[in-house]
């Protein structure tokens, strides 16, 4: 079968490699849609698992949504022919940071995934993922695109509903990427009073408006200054940051009001450090969140909130393309221009 072997962010080459045997408990999924997440192209990130297996490549994807082609003995619920999402990860729902609520600090869930990756035209997917809570059938409603989505809106919702946006809240969005969208989107559904985003694409600016902003910013203004200007001299109850910029990073900090709370979906490189201005913080009961990827529970959220049609994702993709030219679909997302989100179709040449 083929796949497409991320060497680098410039280096990725379509690949023949076995299908996948599986084995009793286990199902074959044939890959339609696979999306190219924002934390596959970060470098460091793949290079360091790189090193850490002793490899000098690897088979990304994990935003998938296909058809169950092979099924092994005693699976259970799911049939030839459905139609699934398949998590990559899953918690053990036993260990103590599940029983307190951080699923995805679960070591299994940081050591799972299916095989090889969603990069292919087929993937295995193992016994734990089943066990676990991992697949999704979707239903007739629900399009192969928009399965790509449970997974990133997962993460969303989790993000939100560890941060509680709620009703009358002013949130900060912090890049309008594809997540930023999803957090826009997500936040008005949740009741925010005011959803405020910003970016340095005027591309971007203009797609948050389209997707129901109330106010867009280009982050290179006096932020807190302007903020406070639309919203009774007020900061932001919530502060999203979605972008791994530095700048953004420092930024957020000075947007919090007191009682507030600065949540970071996404963070900069290992290396970076930031200098909180924790005597303010104190005086004024900031806190500062991080969340990483989505639980059962938000991806459960995630797939209710398409099904519904109420969170609109198919427009957020921008680009297709198929699995032979991976390379250019990532030096798309890469450039990170005129772009949304960038989906892979393994079945086109």
């Amino acid at each position: 079968m083929r796949v497409a072997r991320y060497f680098s962010n410039d280096i990725i080459k379509t690949d023949e490699i076995p299908k996948p045997i599986i084995g009793p408990g286990e199902f074959l999924v044939k890959v339609k849609k696979s999306g190219i997440c924002g934390s596959d192209i970060l470098e460091y990130y793949r290079k360091t698992k790189m090193k850490k297996l002793g490899v000098n490549s690897l088979i990304l994807g994990h935003e998938i949504a296909g058809d169950i082609v092979e099924i092994g003995e005693s699976v259970k619920h799911l049939k030839l022919g459905d139609r699934v999402f398949v998590s990559h990860h899953v918690p053990c729902f036993e260990c103590n940071e599940c029983q307190q609520g951080h699923h995805t600090a679960c070591t299994l869930l940081h050591n799972t995934n299916f095989d090889p990756g969603g990069f292919a035209e087929y993937v295995r997917i193992p016994e734990i993922n089943i066990e676990k809570k991992g697949v999704y059938v979707l239903d007739k409603n629900v399009s192969y695109e928009e399965g790509v989505f449970i997974e990133p809106l997962g993460c969303v919702c989790r993000a939100q509903r560890l941060a509680n946006v709620k009703k009358g809240f002013t949130v900060l969005i912090l890049g309008c990427g594809a997540s930023g969208l999803l957090h826009i989107q997500l936040a008005k559904l949740r009741g925010a009073k005011k959803v405020i985003a910003t970016d340095i694409n005027e591309y971007r600016l203009q797609k948050a408006k389209d997707f129901g902003v109330d106010e867009v910013f280009n982050a290179k203004v006096d932020l807190p200054d302007e903020i406070k200007k639309i919203n009774n001299y007020r900061l932001a109850d919530i502060v999203i940051v979605c972008t791994g910029a530095v700048s953004a990073a420092n930024q957020a900090l000075e947007c919090a009001a007191p009682g507030g709370k600065i949540i970071f979906f996404a963070v900069p490189e290992p290396w970076v450090y930031l200098n909180v201005p924790i005597n303010k913080y104190w005086r004024n009961e900031i806190t500062i969140m991080t969340s990483y990827g989505a639980a059962p529970e938000d991806l459960d959220e995630a797939y209710n909130w398409i099904l519904s049609k109420r969170i609109n994702v198919v427009d957020l993709i921008t680009h297709r393309f198929p699995l032979s030219k991976t390379s250019e679909a990532f030096k798309v997302v890469c450039e990170a221009g005129e772009s949304m989100k960038v989906i892979l179709d393994p079945e086109e040449e």
